[in-house]
């Protein structure tokens, strides 16, 4: 059970985090398939360089952790800055999808790191095996939600500058 729980608080802290900051989910999903690219190029490397600090000793869970944070630094980077929703149901409709995407990222680096029996092995199981569909569905919905994002308007009389 305590598997399904740090599956529950990832999904949880990710909804908040995107749900408190009002950032939209195109900027962020974007920033999430960013995370994912730069995990898979330099997820080892990165997780050799960690090892060499001391800080942590060389395992699988070491690397889990260091792939994980590569896939999750951009779009948190990002919850600082960006266009944000306006209205309540946007933000929740955002939220959910981008902690969605993100636990699609994060199967892998996460089955690593807990011990699945029982229900939790079900449930994974469950996410691996949509992972491509929810992955796919996502990156298009956060190009459509790019598209739909407004530019800022500039004050009356200031040029754009370039």
């Amino acid at each position: 059970m305590t598997s399904i729980g740090i599956f529950a608080a990832v999904l949880i802290g990710l909804f908040a985090g995107a749900f408190v900051s009002r950032r939209r989910f195109g900027l962020l999903g974007l920033a999430l398939t960013a995370g994912a690219t730069l995990s898979a190029l330099w997820g080892d490397d990165a997780g050799y360089v960690v090892e060499a600090t001391g800080l942590v000793q060389h395992s699988v869970m070491s690397q889990a952790i260091v792939q994980g944070a590569l896939v999750l630094l951009p779009a948190v980077l990002l919850l600082f800055h960006g266009t944000t929703y306006k209205h309540i149901v946007s933000r929740l409709i955002g939220s959910v999808l981008f902690a969605l995407l993100a636990l699609a990222f994060l199967a892998d680096p996460l089955g690593h790191i807990v011990s699945l029996q029982g229900i939790s092995a079900t449930v994974y199981e469950q996410i691996v095996a949509y992972k491509g569909v929810i992955i796919s569905v996502g990156v298009v919905l956060a190009v459509v939600d790019l598209l739909f994002t407004k530019p800022a308007r500039l004050e009356k009389g200031r040029k754009h500058e370039r």
